[in-house]
């Protein structure tokens, strides 16, 4: 009897591991904390398609507060920026900025068993404020499908909390160095 029962544990174990289930992976940041009034290089990790199909666009919003958004080429991939109003003027540079690129676009083919990474440089304004969390939403289209890591945390909720979080990067003060 105590055998059986066994038995039957570990195959209901083993058909419980065998069964279909959510994709865990998600669209990060590869550094998870950058200090206000820097330079940040972000980087975006796809880990996988849209259920089994291809990954044909990647496409980043940019949030207020980031400024001079640099986007890496990839081979093969094409890019494209949206650039917009700021919400506010920025000093940047000994320059007054009223307009940047908010989002950043790279269309090509990147198979669903592959990962890849979308890299941008950007400076973080020092209006940002420290100890707290900036969300970067990530768009995901496939050939059939997408995939929107867009959720930002609500108060009191954390990107666990959510199916698709969007990618952040805690932000600190900067260093006296």
């Amino acid at each position: 009897m105590v055998l059986t029962r066994s038995l039957c544990a570990c195959c209901a174990l083993a058909i419980t591991a065998a069964l279909p289930r959510p994709a865990a992976a998600h669209a990060t940041l590869e550094q998870q904390r950058a200090a206000v009034g820097s330079f940040y290089k972000a980087v975006v990790r796809v880990p996988h398609g849209c259920e089994g199909q291809p990954t044909l666009r990647v496409r980043v919003q940019v949030p207020e507060g980031v400024l001079a958004v640099k986007p890496m080429l990839k081979p093969g991939w094409e890019l494209a920026v949206v650039k917009k109003p700021y919400g506010q003027p920025y000093q940047y540079h000994g320059a007054t900025l009223t307009e940047g690129i908010r989002e950043v676009a790279w269309t090509g083919k990147l198979p669903d068993e592959n990962y890849d990474e979308f890299v941008f440089q950007a400076f973080l304004s020092d209006t940002l404020k420290p100890d707290t969390v900036l969300y970067f939403p990530v768009v995901q289209e496939c050939e059939k499908g997408a995939e929107r890591w867009i959720e930002v945390p609500t108060e009191g909720k954390s990107s666990r909390d959510y199916r698709f979080p969007a990618p952040g990067v805690r932000l600190v003060r900067p260093s006296s160095d």
